[in-house]
């Protein structure tokens, strides 16, 4: 990941090897936190695996504390779909 923006409360992250499978959950994800003011990305290019992912927010709060926020609650969330699959399937041997 590369951050790219001279005022701390407004950066454009770029993630390499992503899309928008990532790009559109984690931007859920961080919109759910009131002091951001502006959350958005976009693929550069078809050809290219890469996205800018832009986040700004209100006041004197660093924008990479609410994008930290939002990974770690997406990690969150994607470990508990896996828990709940997993304790609903799980094979059980016969006999």
């Amino acid at each position: 990941i590369q951050a790219d923006g001279t005022d701390g409360n407004c950066v454009t992250f770029v993630m390499h090897d992503e899309d928008h499978t990532l790009g559109n959950s984690l931007r859920y994800m961080v919109m759910k936190n009131p002091d951001v003011e502006f959350c958005g990305y976009c693929i550069t290019h078809p050809s290219e695996s890469k996205i800018n992912f832009r986040i700004q927010t209100r006041g004197a709060l660093p924008a990479v504390e609410p994008f930290r926020k939002g990974l770690n609650d997406l990690m969150g969330v994607c470990q508990h779909v896996l828990n709940t699959f997993e304790v609903r399937h799980s094979w059980r041997a016969p006999g």
